[in-house]
């Protein structure tokens, strides 16, 4: 699993670069070339106290890679947490432009996490409730998203991904302490992003 997983994120890093090198650049109406980059953070993410940052490159006039970190080492009150660190880069395939209007992604994600007491919705992941859970996640899925301009630097963004990922993780006898219980694994289908960015551009 983590050697597909590898060779998927290698494919995303490189192919696109050969075909930036096919394709010359498209240029706005009056002239004003196409964002070579933009520099983003997750307002969802933001509200759960997790640190995140986000880099968008353009790579031709259809593609960009779009790369991102988000890390959270707090414990809240009554013991609580969602530490975690995890990384998703994604290949986009724009409609229009790069950095205006749809697009559609592939994303490879890892993750890992150290989490607890928690009661998320959908009753995903009960045994969170009553235990500590902690391993590494290893996912793919695929995303749609819409990005809108505000300014000629600032902009606004949403997407939503849904893709598979492998849990592979040992579960504790409470959130504090107690001793291993068991080692287990998980197979998950659902969502693996949501985002509504903040944006800067570089052009």
């Amino acid at each position: 699993m983590n050697k597909l997983l590898a060779k998927l994120l290698l494919l995303f890093l490189v192919s696109p670069l050969l075909l930036h090198a096919q394709q010359p650049d498209k240029n706005l109406p009056g002239g004003e070339s196409l964002p070579v980059a933009a520099l983003k953070t997750n307002l969802l993410t933001d509200l759960t106290g997790t640190f995140n940052l986000g880099a968008e490159f353009r790579l031709s006039n259809y593609l960009t890679l779009d790369l991102s970190a988000n890390y959270n080492p707090w414990t809240f009150s009554d013991n609580r947490k969602l530490k975690h660190f995890q990384v998703q880069p994604e290949l986009r395939y724009w409609v229009h432009e790069p950095f205006n209007g749809h697009f559609l992604g592939a994303h490879v994600n890892y993750t890992n996490f150290n989490v607890g007491n928690l009661n998320l919705p959908l009753n995903i992941f009960s045994d969170l409730k009553d235990h500590r859970l902690q391993g590494n996640g290893y996912g793919v899925g695929v995303a749609y998203g819409y990005h809108w301009l505000l300014s000629p630097r600032w902009s606004m963004e949403a997407s939503l991904g849904l893709g598979y990922m492998y849990l592979d993780y040992s579960r504790y006898e409470c959130h504090t302490c107690g001793k291993k219980l068991n080692r287990d694994s998980k197979h998950y289908f659902g969502p693996t992003k949501l985002g509504v960015s903040l944006i800067y551009i570089i052009k």
